[in-house]
């Protein structure tokens, strides 16, 4: 969904028209820049120049913590899959100069299709559900070695290591649950997966366009900031943060059994130690949400609908924890 830009995340126009002249069709004259809705982070703003749409993206506004919000490592990983997994758009300009509108940023083709977490029928959502896994299933069966986008090696420490450093570095209030969770994730990291992928690491259905008029077709996968190359594993738990349990017979979504049986039966993958990724899943979407919330209590920004993320936080935090006092099947 598309909007007037908010206030206090405007783009200068003029020169963005100028940088953008000559390199891509349609920035000749006037453009028109509108903002999506949707995201808590990152932000992406819809250009239409000359009758082209394109789609820009930059980082938010105000202060970000480092090796966050990387405009330009997005940049390379969709020039680089998006020949070898269709669902990625096409990326055409990166601009790393800030003196242009504030921010490196870049610009993509703007995908048609619509976000679907809402209530739809349960037919909808069953063909929603089969759709999101399926082409998750395909992402982690593209030929990724030769990307260059990570090293498989010590994957699973360093996104422990990383996003509890992150974690540091946003907290406002001692939170006992997540120094719990950092402590068993350290010491209980499983074996190494022995054929590592191409990984999202925030695979849900808000970054996913589906077809309106084929809810069995994926025609965007967005916000690739964060991929790399690695254990699988990690973007199913990480989904499964996100995928409410719910009754298919009342409201046609997969539970997590149907998700985790129809993804072991696309890819062939063990998923009988899942309970780990859970965990860390829940742990990186606190995580994420402390950020968002450190920012909004800084006065970096002051959309509104970031006001009860520190309560979120807690409440995903205990999550993560308790899960870890589950016991292993």
């Amino acid at each position: 969904m598309v909007a007037p830009v908010r206030e206090g995340e405007e783009i200068d126009a003029k020169a963005l028209t100028e940088y953008l002249r000559g390199k891509i069709p349609g920035f000749e004259h006037e453009i028109e820049i509108r903002q999506f809705t949707g995201g808590h982070s990152n932000l992406t703003y819809l250009l239409k120049a000359g009758g082209n749409d394109y789609v820009l993206r930059r980082p938010p506004m105000g202060p970000v913590p480092p090796k966050a919000h990387d405009m330009a490592r997005e940049f390379r990983v969709l020039a680089a899959v998006h020949p070898v997994f269709s669902p990625a758009p096409r990326v055409f300009v990166l601009c790393q100069d800030p003196s242009v509108i504030g921010a490196t940023f870049f610009v993509m083709e703007r995908r048609r299709g619509v976000v679907l977490n809402d209530s739809p029928s349960p037919e909808v959502a069953a063909r929603v559900s089969e759709s999101f896994i399926d082409c998750l299933a395909q992402l982690h069966l593209v030929p990724a070695a030769d990307l260059g986008l990570g090293k498989p090696a010590g994957f699973l420490e360093r996104q422990v290591f990383g996003w509890s450093e992150r974690w540091h570095r946003s907290k406002i209030d001692e939170l006992p649950d997540m120094d719990r969770v950092m402590i068993w994730l350290s010491s209980c990291l499983p074996n190494p997966t022995e054929s590592p992928t191409l990984v999202h690491n925030d695979y849900k259905l808000d970054n996913i366009l589906i077809d309106e008029n084929d809810f069995g077709c994926v025609t965007a996968v967005l916000d690739w900031e964060m991929s790399t190359f690695g254990d699988p594993l990690v973007d199913v738990g990480c989904t499964l943060a996100y995928w409410t349990q719910l009754d298919r017979d009342d409201a046609g979504w997969f539970t997590r059994d149907q998700f985790l049986q129809r993804y072991a039966a696309r890819t062939g993958r063990d998923v009988s130690g899942i309970r780990y990724y859970e965990v860390f899943g829940l742990f990186k979407l606190a995580v994420i949400l402390q950020q968002i919330y450190f920012r909004f209590a800084r006065g970096q920004t002051r959309d509104p609908r970031f006001t009860d993320f520190n309560q979120r936080v807690r409440e995903l935090a205990q999550a993560a924890f308790d899960k870890t006092c589950e016991p292993f099947i």
